[in-house]
């Protein structure tokens, strides 16, 4: 790393003092003052978390996942996308940690170098985990509904996970 970067985050810190200080703002009452907006924040979002949590773990253990990825096999065909992604076109949307797990499984079954490998790296990087994220900041400001936010950016991981084989095949196929 270099000296710039190691720098760079006390250097912000102490920036952001120094200003609070210019400023005239009572900095440890503000900084307490953010900390409990925050555990509250952390507190009305739990309830969806161990829900999201709870599911995953559900369609996993239960075969679920495993049930519904061979169902899906004709239409991942018909799309261009290889049937061992499908457990992770399925997982992403709901889950990080299930997705990074999944990912995982995919490098481990089929490699890192082969189709099915690097598609499954270009939708992780390429999609959103949408329902934790809506979780966790519509939650946060107390938004019940969501309206048009799910099935655009659930449009947006769909289109993702299609562009994800198309850009594997165009930048990898001789």
């Amino acid at each position: 790393m270099d000296k710039l970067g190691v720098y760079a985050i006390p250097s912000a810190v102490f920036l952001i003092v120094i200003f609070g200080l210019m400023r005239g703002v009572p900095l440890f009452d503000t900084f307490v003052a953010g900390a409990k907006e925050g555990f509250s924040s952390t507190i009305s979002i739990l309830p969806s978390l161990i829900g999201l949590m709870m599911a995953v773990a559900m369609l996993s253990a239960s075969g679920a996942l495993d049930i519904l990825s061979s169902l899906l096999s004709p239409v991942a065909a018909f799309l261009g996308l290889p049937p061992q992604v499908m457990p992770l076109v399925l997982i992403k949307p709901i889950s990080g940690s299930g997705s990074t797990a999944v990912l995982a499984q995919i490098f481990q079954n089929c490699g890192t170098e082969s189709f099915a490998g690097r598609v499954a790296s270009v939708m992780s990087g390429s999609t959103e985990t949408t329902f934790y994220a809506i979780a966790v900041y519509f939650g946060s400001v107390g938004i019940k509904k969501t309206r048009h936010t799910i099935p655009a950016a659930l449009t947006a991981d769909f289109t993702a996970f299609v562009v994800s084989a198309l850009a594997v095949r165009l930048f990898f196929q001789s």
